[in-house]
């Protein structure tokens, strides 16, 4: 078992910037792969970034150029540095992990392990 936690959330001016941190515990993470998610009110859960064992990474198109995934193994951690924060990028984002070789797939995470979450509000 891999236990998922997020912290780094709050509340943010647009064009702020937030680090957003996934710590695990349990088990290494290093055979994992990454990825964060977001969702925001009255919309379906969306695939942000994700990164794989060998330090690959994706990002959905509107992410791309503002924010970095990155991990490390070291230190069990994941992290989502965002940068020019939109309103449109409030929402509640969780990290996940999986061990499927289709790690930048979203869908593949799904019978993976997951935080709880943490809020993201970027004000205007």
């Amino acid at each position: 078992q891999v236990q998922l936690a997020e912290s780094g959330g709050g509340l943010v001016q647009a064009g702020g910037s937030l680090r957003l941190s996934c710590a695990a515990s349990g088990r290494p993470f290093r055979p994992y792969h990454l990825g964060w998610f977001r969702q925001a009110p009255g919309k379906e859960r969306e695939f942000v970034a994700a990164i794989n064992r060998s330090g690959g990474t994706y990002y959905t198109d509107s992410v791309k150029g503002r924010f970095t995934i990155s991990r490390d193994n070291a230190k069990n951690t994941m992290f989502l540095q965002m940068n020019n924060l939109k309103p449109e990028d409030t929402a509640v984002y969780s990290c996940a992990a999986t061990s499927s070789v289709q790690w930048s797939r979203g869908e593949q995470y799904a019978n993976g392990y997951w935080g709880q979450g943490t809020q993201v509000t970027v004000s205007s």
